[in-house]
């Protein structure tokens, strides 16, 4: 049984970091795409409640449809962010095994898209980090709730 040649083990063994990589980077996505989901279901919520008289209650609902719709865009780039950083790791990936196999020097290419996915991958943890903040910004509890007596 002919061994693996040294160059493509080693290869295979440069192309893992960026693999795992692909690993955290999904799991990232598939986080932001659940926030994504249940930011959605509320807006289809507030929708079907939304007053049709103008009021406090109605201004109250179209104020949290707009922030609502604040956390969707965010989130939106946040994933987008992520997803083209997961290509770039996988440019990267395709770079190291077409370098090895086409024996051409991608050493540029391959930086410039692992330096690329680091930087596509910071802003989609940046804008899912400013998600979060406004989440948190616009959590309330009802006045009349905090407003109980002390024991």
């Amino acid at each position: 049984m002919d061994s693996m040649p040294a160059d493509i083990a080693l290869t295979i063994q440069l192309a893992l970091a960026p693999a795992f990589l692909l690993v955290g980077i999904g799991q990232f996505l598939i986080l932001a795409a659940g926030r994504l989901g249940r930011v959605v279901d509320r807006a289809r919520i507030i929708a079907d409640i939304l007053p049709r008289e103008p009021g406090p209650e109605h201004d109250d609902c179209i104020a949290e449809l707009r922030m609502l719709d604040r956390r969707m865009t965010v989130t939106g780039l946040s994933i987008l962010f992520g997803t083209i950083s997961m290509i770039a790791v996988c440019l990267v990936v395709a770079g190291l095994f077409a370098a090895r196999l086409f024996e051409i020097e991608l050493t540029g290419m391959t930086a410039a898209a692992f330096v690329g996915a680091m930087g596509l991958l910071i802003l989609g943890l940046i804008t899912f980090l400013y998600e979060v903040h406004l989440a948190n910004k616009s959590i309330h509890v009802r006045a009349d709730l905090l407003d109980k007596p002390k024991r």
